[in-house]
């Protein structure tokens, strides 16, 4: 019993046969990786061969022979509704089927328990994903009444784009349509959150597959990039964990200009359609967030740099579909890209406190063992780093565990592989660069030969507080590598059965318990993406909400105030309170004047800020036994409610 595997390069003739255009190789190593793309035979097995001097039906003979079918007669064309009922049978056994549907239930497995408390608990803190649940409910608020109003949300009041303050989650405007008040805000962003991480196995996986590795390789590859270790520490970052797209877009192109890694260029198999979807896709990534965007864009002009220049110089032949294809996505993609980016450029000039300085991103990049720290929510390596942590000045960004067993692996890509010994270095060479502007400001001489000419130079890079996200990128480079050494070992099983086999004219492959050890990395490389990160549970408003009047202010006012955005869901009543990448001079100054409060020099200064509502959470530190002239109070359970203007 054998298995074999259909080239995800190629198109399936679905007849057992080598693609037309494949030439065989009398080298053990070529044949194996020629016998990787070979489409399955008609029993999953061996696949006959026809020898130099057979006729031209004898393959169909040795096919049935293998399979030991027997010629049937001629029968009539099937109907339309076994045409289509075939059709369906056939996608649902297709490797993109399999593929998806295993991503998606790895992906509910991985963070279970949330997906049976989805209306309940938030992962990680109460901190970070509120805020970004609260984002995902402003969205779609907005979109429901007000599209041009999107800008200008009801937290920060009275700023105006505030909505820009932090990333947009723009991308993710379709889900936010489903969130019409807290509860189904948050079971959005719970199905969002477990998503993420089902895309990013899925567009690892195609991508690998598109650049050449076999099944085992790019399952395992693309496990390690969507369950790194690094990922538990950002598990209240979703904005961070939608980097599938990047992956997922990078398959798309290349597919649809015909290119693998390991096959090259093949003109014959240009797919306009593919390149569209991929530029399209590439915006939608950006759209989620400037924060991972921006260096998507500068990575896909540089690639562009690099694959026009090999036109100019090989000139390969391509379609002017392909052609017309490129221009219209490129144009819609650079376009879409400079509207959001023109958004955040009036936000950077009319508040010039959120620009960051080297000090201030120095204290957030990574040191020199960032890469191999894990962050304390892993359940493997999490209390055996303790001590590596203490030494850095902020681990949440700074602890950033590739994994172990994906370095192995790409160590050993590095001198045995399916890649090329030039692919190889490139990669390496890749791999380096990603790391030493990753380091940001703490590479050698301050960043001065990685990042700090792109934060000095580069349009948008400034705007990039955690330098040390860019190990998204050092993470798929090694998981490219990984997949070259267990598709090497796959090639070569191949070659060992095939060398081995007693009747010459039959192409064997290994039997499919040998192809099946391959998966066997698997194991560590999701153990070592377990966490013991908790699922906490969402605290309900303490006062109705849609019932107070606005403009509102909630005290304390600090890192807490992502609850209170989050309980503005219901009704959007406004709110000067608000958390983002930076506080605003103007927060600030209401968050000074109501240190006192409710003193009567505090309650005077919030009237005449424009504050109507003051509510007083518990435990705010604030002496509650004064009775401000001219104030209306009201203690609801805990909290007391202030009416500045009765």
């Amino acid at each position: 019993m054998v298995i074999t595997e259909p080239d995800s390069t190629q198109p399936d003739r679905g007849d057992g046969r080598e693609p037309e255009d494949a030439a065989p190789s009398p080298e053990p190593g070529a044949r194996a990786a020629a016998d990787a793309d070979a489409a399955p035979g008609p029993d999953g097995g061996a696949d006959a061969a026809p020898g130099p001097d057979a006729k031209p039906d004898d393959h169909e003979r040795w096919q049935r022979f293998a399979s030991g079918a027997t010629p049937s007669p001629a029968a009539a064309p099937p109907g339309r509704l076994r045409a289509a009922g075939g059709l369906a049978a056939r996608a649902a056994r297709s490797e993109w089927t399999l593929a998806g549907l295993f991503s998606a239930l790895l992906a509910v497995g991985m963070t279970w328990p949330l997906a049976k408390d989805l209306d309940d608990v938030i992962p990680h803190d109460t901190g970070d994903p509120l805020l970004l649940t609260y984002i995902l409910g402003w969205v779609g608020h907005a979109l429901r009444g007000d599209p041009g109003g999107i800008w200008d949300t009801n937290s920060f009041w009275p700023l105006t784009d505030a909505y820009l303050f932090t990333d947009t989650l723009l991308g993710y405007a379709p889900f936010a349509l489903f969130a019409t008040g807290p509860t189904s805000a948050l079971v959005v962003y719970n199905v969002l959150y477990i998503a993420s991480f089902a895309l990013a196995f899925l567009g690892a996986y195609a991508l690998l597959r598109q650049l050449g590795a076999r099944v085992a390789g790019s399952a395992v590859a693309a496990a390690a990039f969507a369950y790194a270790p690094w990922k538990l520490g950002q598990a209240g970052h979703l904005q961070v964990l939608s980097c599938g797209g990047i992956a997922l877009a990078l398959a798309m192109l290349a597919r649809g200009h015909g290119w693998s890694l390991r096959h090259g260029f093949k003109p014959e198999r240009q797919r306009p359609g593919w390149i569209v979807a991929g530029w399209l896709t590439a915006l939608w990534q950006f759209s989620i967030g400037a924060g991972l965007g921006i260096p998507f864009v500068y990575l896909l002009l540089g690639t562009g740099v690099v694959v026009g220049l090999h036109w100019l110089v090989l000139r390969p032949r391509l379609k002017w579909q392909t052609i017309a294809a490129n221009g219209v996505g490129g144009v819609v993609f650079s376009l879409g890209v400079l509207w959001i980016a023109d958004r955040h450029a009036v936000v950077a000039r009319e508040y010039p406190e959120a620009v960051r300085d080297v000090d201030y991103i120095s204290w957030f990049s990574p040191t020199w063992q960032s890469f191999i720290i894990s962050p304390e929510e892993s359940r493997l390596w999490g209390a055996a780093h303790e001590a590596a942590r203490a030494d850095l000045t902020w681990a949440p960004e700074q602890a950033l565990l590739v994994g172990f067993t994906l370095a192995a692996l790409a160590v050993v890509g590095l001198v045995w592989s399916c890649w090329t010994g030039w692919q190889r270095l490139w990669l390496a060479l890749g791999g380096a660069l990603v790391f030493a502007i990753a380091m940001g400001p703490n590479f050698l001489d301050h960043g001065s030969w990685a990042w700090l000419p792109l934060y000095e130079y580069a349009p948008g890079w400034d705007a990039i507080r955690t330098p040390g996200r860019l190990v998204i990128y050092l993470t798929l480079i090694l998981a490219v590598l990984a997949a070259g050494t267990l598709t090497r070992f796959a090639d070569e099983a191949d070659d060992v059965a095939h060398r081995a086999r007693v009747d010459k004219r039959l192409k064997v492959k290994a039997p499919r318990r040998v192809q099946a050890l391959l998966f066997l990395p698997l194991v560590p490389v999701l153990w070592e993406g377990l966490t013991v990160a908790p699922y906490v549970e969402v605290p309900e408003a303490p006062v109705d909400m849609a019932a107070l009047e606005g403009p509102v202010l909630f005290l304390p006012s600090g890192g807490g105030d992502t609850k209170v955005q989050y309980w503005s869901t219901d009704g959007f009543v406004e709110v000067a309170n608000g958390v983002a990448a930076f506080t605003p001079d103007e927060q600030a100054g209401l968050r000074s004047m109501a240190e006192t409060f409710p003193a009567d020099d505090a309650v005077e200064a919030l009237r005449e800020a424009g504050i109507e509502t003051v509510v007083v959470l518990p435990g705010s530190g604030l002496d509650l036994g004064i009775e401000p002239f001219g104030v209306e109070v009201q203690r609801v359970g805990d909290s007391s409610v202030y009416d500045l203007n009765p």
